[in-house]
């Protein structure tokens, strides 16, 4: 039973008659409710719970955000309502299109089902660790460690603009629980042999080839202006990415993936000879967009070509040469390959292909050494034979 006078918060008791202290009471049904009317609006709030702790520890924490004013527990915000306004308010433009993709994809596919329609500030750790427990069957561990960031990331934000008091995520909340990592994917020699001949008479060849010969990320290539090639010392500076905006339907010019991704990458003869021969195909071109006039790579239409549409060429291309479909991803991975078997030392290619650690390089080198020891182990099976 709760009793108030005016002007003085709530008390109340337990079905045994026990004080529970003040704003807090307990239903004939065994719940617990804690209730308080809000300063700032003057309304009353309130909310049931099944343990007398968790009812005081919310009714301590309303009562607290509800006093140093911003959105806070009384405001009835839900995950999904923050979520968008997180996403367009704070993010913005402050985060690459791929991200923001990202972060939208996992949202859709993977949280707001769990938890899209709870109130912001009631979310535990354990409901976070549910988000990520219903992915384990389906996902792999890389894709449960993405959602993972984008709850962490999304409530981080929620603490630092005083929406809520404390952050989900904890420690406590573990992503290494998915399906084991796809293999990384590369070409083998006769089917890089392979694309590249059926690709040769593809207008986009030249990235094709050059990837092959950089290791540069796609974006990466696509910004790519002339003013970052440096013929005499056989060098490109990467200094920006470039992704097409499919939501607003325009170009975003951004920084490097990472600060590692800022870097200076040396240039093959091959490579020097694709430039070259892409320098002569710009003449050829009708027509140029100005907004565009310094950029390396450029289509027909004298515009770059979005991001998107490489992987739907690289299918056809895959399909024609008769082998497996992959993605522009899967080049950066085969120059990576292709350095591993000769012999490059893993912190020269971690810098090359701007990893922020090489950790993530020596997961190509694991790749190709299961590979040469199952190749390896081929050569001398006929000597492993007695009989």
């Amino acid at each position: 039973m709760l009793t108030q006078q005016k002007g003085v918060d709530f008390t109340g008791k337990d079905l045994k008659g026990r004080e529970l202290g003040v704003g807090i009471c307990q239903r004939k049904d065994g719940l617990y409710t804690a209730r308080f009317v809000s300063k700032r609006t003057g309304k009353s709030v309130q909310r049931y719970f099944p343990k007398l702790q968790e009812c005081r520890n919310w009714y301590a924490d309303a009562r607290f955000e509800d006093e140093h004013g911003g959105i806070n527990a009384c405001c009835d915000m839900t995950v999904t309502a923050w979520f968008e306004y997180w996403l367009e308010n704070i993010k913005g433009d402050s985060i690459r299109p791929n991200t923001i993709r990202n972060y939208r994809e996992r949202f859709e596919h993977n949280i707001k089902g769990c938890i899209g329609n709870m109130i912001l500030s009631d979310v535990k750790p354990m409901h976070c660790q549910n988000v990520l427990n219903q992915m384990k069957d389906k996902y792999r561990t890389t894709t449960i460690y993405q959602t993972r960031i984008a709850l962490y990331c999304m409530f981080s934000d929620a603490v630092e603009n005083d929406v809520i008091l404390k952050n989900p995520v904890t420690k406590a909340v573990k992503y290494n629980i998915g399906k084991e990592p796809k293999k990384v994917q590369v070409l083998t020699v006769e089917e890089q042999k392979k694309f590249l001949e059926v690709a040769k008479d593809c207008s986009n060849y030249n990235q094709f080839a050059f990837i092959l010969q950089t290791g540069l990320r796609t974006g990466e290539m696509i910004g790519l202006k002339w003013s970052d090639i440096d013929f005499e010392k056989k060098v490109v500076h990467i200094r920006r990415s470039m992704e097409y905006r499919h939501s607003v339907g325009e170009w975003r010019i951004g920084e490097p993936k990472s600060q590692s991704g800022y870097r200076d990458v040396p240039l093959t003869e091959e490579a020097i000879r694709i430039l070259k021969a892409q320098k002569e195909k710009l003449k050829t071109l009708k027509v140029i967009n100005m907004d565009f006039s310094e950029f390396v790579f450029l289509n027909r239409k004298g515009e770059p070509t979005k991001n998107s549409a490489y992987d739907t060429t690289l299918f056809k291309l895959c399909d024609k040469a008769g082998i497996r479909r992959f993605s522009m991803h899967v080049l950066r991975n085969t120059m990576a390959t292709r350095c591993i078997e000769g012999n490059m030392r893993p912190k020269t290619l971690q810098v090359i292909l701007g990893h922020s650690n090489v950790g993530i390089t020596m997961n190509l080198y694991v790749h190709v050494t299961e590979d040469e020891k199952v190749k390896e182990v081929e050569k001398i099976e006929r000597a492993l034979k007695i009989v």
